[in-house]
């Protein structure tokens, strides 16, 4: 998924964070986000399921995966929920067919709409202040009047985004912690509590990412119900800002000629930087007349398996965030990425480019391409795979499983 808007200048950042109801192995809350082919529309959903657990989870699901579809073939939002609500599959406990949801739409030229059906209203946060948005609120039908709440509406509210805007949507696990435990939210966290809570959080870290604004809200209403959830807790956040670019240089030139053009293109670049390789931050050391020093640490980058080898320690160089050697450490990148849990503690190299990578939203990686007989070895260990195939299987997880847009340029 690629959330950047050229013409505009400006990356959307959408993420979520939920913690299931105390008990239940699959959450209630479903949060999905889509952009269309053409990059120009990006929705998102919220849609909290009818109880809890696995029956909540497939009406969210549901609701989720419709209304971001009919959004995207730009049926009426009324139209929309009317479907949703007759659609759903009637709950065999409580004969009720219901999921409510928030949905997000968000164009080219940063007009939003926003749809909303029975979840906690929408906070919009710009310059320190709790924006408040004019809402129409349109009556929906429901075939079957036992099948849902009475008297229902959906409502819809449009505004323009600008930088720095963040947009925080929630389930009721939300607004409802606390409700029942003696103490000062027993009569639930309450809205006005989370917009406090959003202006705090902005006001002491600015450049708060919309994970980690989605997940401090999660935790500190967690706490607010004593430390054990009793419905789904989520919350999800688009953040309007600047695209976060990152370059990583690995291998020198095929041509030496080529030297002078890899380090114009890393001493220009305008992002974070990564040098991965030795001879590759020689060269760049040498043109640009800097000193590398090396920090003396080895990391295994398994830690349940004593057999692969260790990354070689990180170095350091004045005008790169980070300098390691290449194909060891860029193999064990590729190995990391493979896994469900990543686990940033070890501080190697390869962790420290991880996250670095995890952290940006735009990558380009600049290749050299001659080869190192070294790594033609075929007694070498098969992490030693050629240079570029690695990145190619670095480049094709991070667009597939984390939403990258990775560009690379062979030199």
């Amino acid at each position: 998924m690629n959330n950047f808007f050229p013409n505009s200048g400006v990356f959307v950042e959408i993420d979520s964070f939920n913690i299931p109801k105390e008990g239940q192995a699959a959450a209630g809350d479903v949060f999905l986000s889509e952009t269309n082919i053409k990059g120009r529309r990006i929705i998102a959903a919220l849609s909290d399921g009818l109880g809890s657990g696995i029956k909540a989870n497939v009406l969210a699901s549901l609701t989720a995966k419709m209304i971001i579809k009919f959004v995207l073939f730009d049926m009426p939002p009324r139209r929309a929920a009317e479907l949703i609500v007759n659609s759903l599959p009637v709950c065999s406990e409580r004969s009720l067919s219901y999921a409510a949801f928030t949905l997000i739409d968000i164009d080219k030229d940063l007009s939003v709409k926003i749809i909303e059906y029975d979840n906690p209203p929408v906070i919009i946060a710009r310059d320190g202040n709790i924006l408040n948005i004019k809402k129409e609120k349109i009556p929906i039908e429901r075939k079957n009047k036992k099948t849902g709440p009475q008297n229902e509406t959906v409502c819809i509210s449009k505004f323009s985004a600008r930088f720095g805007d963040r947009i925080v949507f929630f389930s009721d696990g939300v607004t409802q912690a606390g409700i029942g435990i003696d103490g000062k939210y027993k009569g639930g966290f309450g809205i006005a509590n989370v917009r406090d809570f959003i202006k705090k959080a902005i006001a002491g870290q600015t450049d708060i990412s919309a994970r980690s604004l989605s997940q401090n809200l999660v935790e500190r209403v967690y706490i607010c119900d004593g430390g054990h959830a009793h419905d789904d807790i989520t919350c999800a956040v688009a953040y309007f800002r600047h695209p976060r670019d990152l370059l990583i240089v690995s291998g020198p030139p095929y041509n030496p000629e080529k030297d002078l053009e890899m380090v114009e293109i890393f001493a220009n670049f305008p992002g974070k930087k990564i040098i991965s390789g030795g001879t590759t931050a020689q060269i760049i050391a040498r043109i640009l007349n800097k000193t590398i020093s090396v920090v003396h640490s080895l990391h295994r980058y398994s830690k349940d398996d004593d057999d692969k080898p260790l990354i070689p320690p990180e170095s350091l160089m004045d005008g790169a965030d980070l300098v390691c050697e290449g194909i060891i450490t860029l193999g064990a990148v590729s190995e990391m990425l493979s896994r469900t849990n990543i686990d940033f503690s070890d501080q190697s190299a390869a962790s420290k480019m991880l996250e670095l990578l995890i952290n940006s939203d735009r990558i380009l990686f600049l290749v050299g391409t001659r080869i190192n007989e070294f790594h033609q070895d075929p007694t070498m260990p098969v992490e030693l795979e050629i240079r570029r195939n690695v990145i190619k299987k670095i480049a094709s997880n991070l667009e597939t499983c984390y939403s990258k847009a990775v560009n690379i340029k062979y030199i």
